[in-house]
């Protein structure tokens, strides 16, 4: 009975262990300049294999929506809300709709005006959630740093 029970305990514990490290979206930033005083930073989830994430867009069948959150800066200023690149509808079953997900990549672009050129840090949080075909992570958040130069 002994070994049933740490063999049970065991297979838990690995199964913890895997959930706690999976990370199949890695995120980064950077800026490109469009003009002196406007540029773009450009926002790149790329996605594994077998994962998806969602679109920005609002929906009541469970999924929480990738989000920005931009840290106010006197460097820079926002020009309207994110763009993203065209995510597809797909049937996902997990949630028994129709949703817009990112598979392999997504690519995510905010405008901003340029009032300080001394190449300030633009700061911005990113939530999101990823799911494959048996299972989704919990929500996730990130912090992401690029130069405005």
């Amino acid at each position: 009975m002994k070994h049933v029970y740490s063999f049970v305990l065991l297979c838990f514990s690995t199964l913890s262990l895997i959930a706690q490290v999976q990370n199949p979206v890695n995120w980064k930033a950077e800026y490109k300049k469009s003009s002196s005083t406007q540029g773009e930073i450009i926002i790149t989830a790329n996605i594994d294999m077998g994962w998806h994430t969602y679109s920005q867009r609002p929906t009541d069948a469970g999924p929480i929506p990738t989000s920005f959150t931009f840290t106010p800066s006197k460097s820079f200023t926002l020009i309207g809300k994110p763009e993203e690149t065209e995510a597809h509808e797909e049937f996902v079953p997990a949630f028994e709709a129709k949703i817009f997900v990112f598979k392999e990549k997504a690519v995510f672009k905010q405008k901003v005006d340029v009032i300080d050129q001394t190449g300030a840090l633009a700061q911005v949080k990113v939530e999101y959630m990823t799911c494959n075909d048996m299972m989704c992570l919990p929500p996730k958040t990130v912090e992401l740093t690029v130069k405005i130069q």
